[in-house]
Formats: C-alpha cells, structure tokens, sequence
C-alpha cells in the first residue's frame, strides 16, 4: 500500500488542487482564470478560523487553516490528504513552521480518533523531516503514545528529546499517575530533576498524587522541601495536592496547618481536607469543615455530600443524613445510586417508611432502578421498616435474583423473627439455583438462635458441615454455639465449642450467656476466667453474661468482683445493662437495699424493666417499703407492658393499699391496657404448635395439659411458686382485666 506521504509532483495545477477545496471556499470570480489562485475562501461552516483572503494569505496558509478544521472535525481522510497538497506546495524557502504545524494537528487528530496506525506514519514522517526534537511536536508525540497506553514509549521521547523544560516529563509523569504506575512516575520524576530541569506547578501535583497513593510520606515530603525552595507555596494547585497527600498518608493536623495558611481555597481544597478527616474517622472534624466549607459558599458536588452524608450513617445521625439527602435535592443536585442507597439507608434504620416511600418515587423518576444496589437497598428499606409484603413484591418483580438480593429478603424476613419465611425463603433459593454465601447463613442462624428454633438450626448446621468453604467464617459457627446456648443444648454448645480451633470473645460469650441461661453459673465463670488466661479482652456484651449468670445463680460475691473489676481491670465503663444485672443480682439475693442504692447512685434513668425487677425481687422478699416505693416509680413511667401493671397490683394488694390498687385499675381501663393472655410453643418434632390459656383447639389437648401438670407439680416441689400466690394472683388478674 502506497504511504499516504509519498512524493507528489512540484508545481500542481491549480485545477488539480481545487479538487480538494470545497465549494463553498471558492469566490464568486471563479470563473475568471486570473482570480483562481487568489480566491480560496474560507465560508463554510466546516472552517472554524475565518474566510481566507488571498490578499494576506497565501495557497498554503489558506490549506493549513483546510487542514485544522478537517482534523478539527475527525476528517482524517481529508486532513491526509490537504497535508499532501501542503507538502507539494512548500518551496523550500517557506518556512518549516507551516509543516510542524500541520504535523500537530494531524498528531491531534489521530489521538482524539485512537487512529493508531495513521500515527504512526505521522511519527515517521516527522522522523524522516529531521523534527523529532520539535517543540511543537515532542508533547503531541508523547501524549499519543500515552492515549495508547505506550508508556515506555512515551518516556523514551522524553528522554531523547532534550528538551530542557518540564512539559514533556509532566505529560509522562502524569501519564504513569494515571494508570496507576506511581514507582515508575517517581523515576521519572528523579529522572528529570537529575538531567537539571526545574518541575514546575504541574510537576508537584502529580508526583504528590503518586505519593498519596502509594503512602510514600518520606518522598511527599522531600516533594515539600523542593517545593519551598522553589517559591511555589503559593499556588493552589500545588498546596491543594500537599494536603491531600498528607491527608491520604494519615497526617491530618499537618495537611490541616497548610490548609489553614491558605489564603484562597477552592472545592477541591476543602472536600481534601474532609476526606482526610472522613478517612481517619475523625467524624466530627469533618463535619466542622463541611459546615465552614458551607458558610463560604463555596461549590459543593455530589462527592462532598456524598462523604458527609456517609459520615451521618456512620456515627448513628440517620436523621442527619435524611437532611443532608433533602439538602442535595434543594440545591438542584442530581439524584445518584451512592446517594440514594445513603438515602434509603438512613431510613432502614430509623424505620421512616413515609420517606423511604417518597425516596422510591425519585428512583423510579430518576431511572435509578435498573441498578441492582438501589433494588437491593429498597428491598431492605421495605423490609426493615416492616413492610415485608412491599419488600416481597418488589424482591419477586427482579427478574435476574443474585445472592445478594436473596440475603436481602432472607434477612428481611429474620429481623423481624419470622422464621418459618425466612426458611422457606432460604430453600426457595436453593431450588433457583443460586449458591448461599456465608451472609446467607450469617442472616438466618441469629435468627434460629433467638426463637431457639433448633430444628432450622440442626439443618443449617448439616448444610455448614456438607459444603466447603465455611470453615473459615468464624461468624457462623458462633452463631450455632449461640443457638445451641440458647436453646438450653449447653452440652452440645460446648461440643462445638470444642471442636473450633479458632475463637473470640464472641464464642465465649455465647457460651457464657448459655451457662447462665441454666443456671450454671460456677461453669460460666470459669469460662470466663479462661478467656481472661487466653487474653481474648471481654467487651459490654461479655460483661452482661457473665453478670447475668451471676444473677441467675445466686453467686453475688463473684458478680460484685466483675462489677468492680469491668472499668479498672477491663476498661469497661459500666452501661445501663450492667446496672441492671446488678439490681437482678441484689434483688435475687434478698439484698434489697444494695439493689436500691445501685439505682439511686448510677449515672443512667432507671427503666421500666429495672423498676419491675426490684420490684418483683420486693413481692418475693415481702419488702413493701422498697415495693411500693417501685411500684410508685414504675407507675410514673406509664409502661407499655400490661405484665407490669399486674405486677403493681399486686403489690399493692399484698401491702393492703387498695385505694392504689383502684388507680392502678383506673390507669388500665384509660390507657386501654389489657393483659395479653399467657401464651406457650409446645415442639412437636415437626414444628412449633401454639397454644394459649385454658385452650382446648389442639389434637393433643390431654398430652400438652398433662405434661405441665407435671412440671407445675416439679416447679412448686423446688419452691418456684407457691400456692397462695398463683392463686390470689390468678384472682387478681381476673378482676383487673373485667
């Protein structure tokens, strides 16, 4: 194939060359054969420059001009073909600038197409003029080569061009930037200042990019010295990529002192800084620059709120980002996923269905869900805020289902402890074809644990035990030690507990709490004390077992001790929960007046629960000053659970105050309480069956009612109850609920 550059003869009619002029060029005196060669004019749309006039531009000037608006517009073809006429028409006199620059603009036009081959040429034909080392052409050859990913190649132009100014090695430095190739940017850079050439403003910014990304503070920072010495403090590109890089190596307070001396700072300066502080956690540093940033007025994009609003989700303030969400749809910013799952988020957990409903609509305008995360994240909202028929409809309306969307729905389901769904749920995914992963498990064992559902949780312990690839997820074999625990299997806990080569202070936990559960309590404190020796470091949750076995076994010296030692050995401050195990601890112990002063001295507002708990460890001791003095303080609280006001009740009818045993009856009937009747599962091997009081509905009525008889009969045998009490209390329920 003929090269598009080979030799065309000298001295072309100029017939020859109008065929390349269009029509629209030539002048109205076309036709006079003395005006031709004086009359290229450019009026076409397709010339950017202006008309050429014959009186001050000459043939080759005018085709020049041809040739920028040809490789301009992508015409290479006729950009080829006007650089051809151009070399035919260059006297040798002519200056060679008019040739470099057409070589320029074909050089363009051949990055901007990602025409590679006809670059080539280009480059060929440069090197064949003798103008490789062109000004004008070394930065357009090194940028082609880098559109193409040529890196090598591009940095060898640099370094034969000899060209002694920075351009050339800043288009390469910050080529190897962007694909990431920051050692390689480093050489280059260390490459250019050897060969004593000076970086300039677009030198630094690039370099220290490559330093942020890698984490290379001790370059960054000799970076920083040279730019002092070179008096560009000054500039804001290069101060703004100074406290980015610092901010990216984890030196906040150093990024944020040059971002203090600046005296003019852009969007880029602040959203720098704020990520900076956002990646180190420090929420509240970053919320202090946004709210500056804000009163500057300074242009925010969807990047800075994105960062902030995911700051809101962090730190617990949903509301704060539901704000932050109107924020950006008042000041006209356009609706995105990342923004919209924040959204969307924020009222999962804060249960807001009536936004979460209004951010669906948005979507939906927005063409936002054909993205598979926001479908996701609606599911979840749907789900979390307890509209689980929405949260179905719009799980069975995705066409293509992945895992991640069937963990949805299943953990849907398992929040809200409907169990029975999420299983089925869960084989409806294996029926689909689609493999569970370990958060599909991860979702629903809690789940079995917490409705001590041990049939579902045996099969999924089968199904752990049968794949591969589960072995490694700690989390789930927690969650069998725990619904074992809790299911009262403490021995088969132990078994697995056992078995496990690798444990935290979850696993102990679990076990803790389900030693407690039995009352096996000398058990629990041995495990905790082993999880000491091993130095697994115990946390609230693990304080919390172990004081409530404690509580559950009577052991108050050892309970004390913990109590004592969670802040001073532990570093654990003491929370509400821990209290209240204390109160449980005194109050079963009969140690009524350590469990009031526990109350009145803790930095926390009682509960109604922990009012309920004195005041039950009162009825069973008989002390009614404290009881009364509960029951006073619990009736304040209007509790919401109707067991509570039967329990005020009755201590009042114990002490004989049946004046404020008539305005607990009057505080029922006005606040609609009523007591829910007493409601109990009985496991049947292939399911749980319910049943509620005096209920004869069941097949197996004689059996269930048989099999309590018999555990009453144990339970008043150990002293758990006594006659007088089921029995006036039974009374006077009857006639607080008539």
């Amino acid at each position: 194939m003929p090269s598009r550059f080979s030799a065309q003869p000298r001295n072309l009619p100029l017939s020859q060359i109008q065929k390349f002029i269009p029509k629209k060029w030539r002048s109205v005196g076309e036709s006079d054969p003395r005006n031709c060669g004086q009359s290229l004019l450019c009026s076409s749309h397709e010339c950017i420059s202006g008309p050429c006039k014959a009186s001050n531009e000459s043939m080759v000037d005018c085709l020049l001009t041809t040739l920028k608006n040809f490789a301009g517009q992508g015409h290479i073809c006729k950009a080829f073909r006007t650089f051809s006429l151009i070399r035919t028409h260059v006297a040798s006199q002519t200056p060679c600038d008019l040739v470099i620059q057409s070589l320029s603009s074909l050089l363009l036009c051949c990055t901007n197409r990602k025409s590679f081959s006809e670059g080539k040429q280009i480059h060929a034909c440069i090197i064949n003029l003798g103008i490789a080392h062109s000004w004008n052409l070394v930065p357009r050859i090194i940028t082609f080569y880098a559109t193409f990913g040529l890196l090598d190649d591009a940095h060898v132009i640099a370094e034969t061009s000899n060209i002694l100014h920075p351009l050339p090695w800043n288009l390469v430095i910050s080529s190897y930037v962007k694909k990431g190739q920051n050692e390689e940017a480093f050489s280059a850079y260390r490459q250019m200042v050897n060969r004593g050439i000076r970086p300039d403003d677009f030198t630094y910014p690039s370099v220290l990019k490559a330093c942020g990304e890698q984490l290379n503070l001790t370059f960054g920072r000799d970076i920083h010295k040279s730019i002092d010495a070179s008096f560009l403090e000054g500039n804001l590109f290069v101060q703004n990529a100074l406290v980015s890089m610092y901010a990216k190596c984890g030196e906040v307070d150093v990024a944020h002192d040059i971002f203090e001396r600046m005296p003019v700072k852009d969007a880029v300066t602040w959203n720098s800084m704020i990520s900076g502080y956002a990646s180190k956690g420090m929420w509240s540093k970053a919320f202090e620059i946004f709210d500056r940033m804000r009163a500057t007025d300074a242009e925010m994009d969807i990047i800075t709120w994105n960062t902030i609003a995911g700051g809101c989700l962090k730190t617990g303030n949903f509301i704060g980002a539901l704000k932050l969400f109107s924020q950006m749809r008042t000041c006209g910013i356009q609706l995105e996923p990342v923004a919209t799952l924040m959204g969307l988020g924020a009222c999962s957990h804060t249960g807001l269905l009536k936004i979460g409903k209004e951010i669906h609509g948005l979507v939906i305008r927005s063409h936002l869900d054909g993205f598979e995360n926001v479908r996701n994240a609606l599911i979840n909202m749907y789900a979390r805020c307890k509209a689980l028929k929405q949260a179905h409809i719009l799980f069975q309306l995705v066409e293509s289902k992945t895992v991640i969307t069937w963990n949805t729905i299943i953990s849907g389901f398992a929040h809200w402890d409907r169990s029975e769904e999420a299983s089925f749920l869960f084989r409806e995914m294996l029926l689909s074809g689609v493999e569970p992963n370990y958060i599909t498990i991860a979702g629903i064992l809690p789940l079995c644990a917490r409705v001590a559902n041990l049939q579902h949780g045996k099969e999924f312990h089968c199904y752990l035990t049968r794949r591969e690839g589960f072995e490694e997820y700690l989390l789930l074999w927690n969650s069998l030690v725990d619904m074992y625990a809790r299911s009262g299997k403490v021995v088969v806990a132990k078994k697995l507990f056992n078995l496990m080569s690798k444990k935290d202070a979850v696993t102990y936990t679990s076990l803790i709490a389900g030693y407690g559960i039995q009352g096996e309590g000398r058990e629990a404190i041995e495990l905790f004390n082993e999880m000491i020796r091993l130095h697994i470091k115990p946390d609230h949750v693990t304080m919390v077992a172990a004081l409530s076995a404690c509580s559950h076994s009577g052991l108050v010296m050892q309970g004390q001790k913990l109590f004592e030692q969670m802040q001073r050995t532990y570093g654990i401050s003491p929370h509400l929960q821990h209290f209240s195990c204390m109160v449980d601890l005194f109050g079963r112990a009969g140690l009524l007046k350590k469990a009031e002063e526990i109350i009145i001295k803790m930095p926390y507002e009682p509960t109604s629960e922990m009012w309920a708990t004195l005041l039950g460890a009162c009825k069973i001791h008989r002390n009614t000053e404290i009881g009364e003095w509960a029951a006073e303080k619990l009736l304040e609280l209007r509790p919401d659970n109707p067991g509570y006001y039967v329990l005020i009740a009755n201590m009042y009818a114990d002490a004989g105050r049946w004046n404020k045993l008539a305005k607990v009856r009057t505080v029922m009937r006005d606040f609609g309480v009523r007591k829910s009747p007493g409601c109990a599962w009985v496991d049947t091997g292939s399911g749980f069956s319910p049943f509620l009081v005096a209920d004869t509905s069941s097949g197996q009525t004689n059996e269930i009612y048989c099999l309590l008889g018999g555990l009453n009969r144990q339970m008043k045998d150990t002293g758990h109850v006594t006659t007088e009490d089921s029995s006036s209390e039974e009374e006077l329920c009857e006639g607080l609920l008539l």
